[in-house]
């Protein structure tokens, strides 16, 4: 897909805000071409909506008619709620329509239609589109603002499924000998401290040692526990020896 290949095209739009976030959505996205048919407000060039934008509204481009505006295009698709109309054209679902797009960016220019805010696109607007697109939003409230529904559209159009099955690399794993060590050391200070009781004494050590290992831990957060559990010990080594709070000393922390 070729970005520079879009023309996003309001018509007749009515706010100059609205053409503002228009034109922040198509450059979050990195779609650069905005052309506009017969805007309301002549000052939408310093729309404060536009933030980080203000290249893609100065290089805007006016046109007074659609034929105009999408006359270098070989796909030109409309966008509508569909609500109580009948249009002539094939309509599809914003997601399949987007891949349509996608696969017509790779070669040659398209243009995405987008109506006023008020009236979305005439009957003759939509006669110069192949087809029409809509986002499924609920029918009781179809229709969106004119800024957020070009910035669900191009989001849509820029989405790539693989990478939401994308694999991030994984951690490193603590080798046995770390867990074994985590292992033993908890198992000490569980005893020191009271927990385990010596009729259960063996099959508590079990549980532990496998709990140990379902917490799947990662190499880096294993040390770090080890120097938790080092400290615990050092603790109550030092209140058993001393019967009283110890004096501060080399902190086994350091010991990782």
């Amino acid at each position: 897909m070729d970005k520079e290949l879009l023309r996003v095209v309001l018509v007749a739009p009515r706010n100059p805000l609205n053409i503002g976030a228009a034109a922040r959505a198509m450059s979050n996205f990195g779609f650069l071409t905005l052309r506009l048919v017969n805007p309301y407000e002549v000052a939408f060039r310093e729309a404060r909506s536009a933030v980080g934008a203000g290249a893609v509204l100065a290089s805007a481009q006016e046109y007074p008619s659609v034929a105009e505006a999408v006359a270098d295009c070989a796909l030109v698709v409309g966008t509508t709620a569909a609500q109580n109309r009948n249009p002539q054209q094939p309509l599809h679902r914003l997601e399949y329509g987007a891949r349509l797009i996608r696969r017509r960016l790779a070669v040659q220019p398209v243009a995405l239609l987008f109506g006023s805010e008020k009236f979305g696109l005439s009957n003759d607007d939509l006669a110069h589109c192949h087809w029409l697109m809509r986002i499924p939003s609920r029918p009781e409230h179809g229709s969106m603002n004119l800024g957020q529904a070009v910035a669900v559209c191009l989001y849509e159009l820029v989405r790539d499924p693989k990478a939401a099955r994308a694999r991030l690399t994984p951690p490193k794993k603590p080798t046995a000998e770390v867990l074994e060590a985590l292992t033993v050391i908890l198992l000490e200070v569980l005893g020191e401290s009271g927990y385990i009781h010596a009729r259960v004494e063996a099959s508590t050590e079990r549980k532990i040692r496998s709990l140990v290992r379902r917490l799947n831990l990662s190499a880096h957060d294993a040390e770090i526990w080890l120097g938790i559990f080092r400290q615990i010990q050092w603790r109550l080594k030092q209140e058993r020896a001393t019967g009283a709070q110890p004096k501060p000393g080399k902190d086994p922390r350091s010991w990782l």
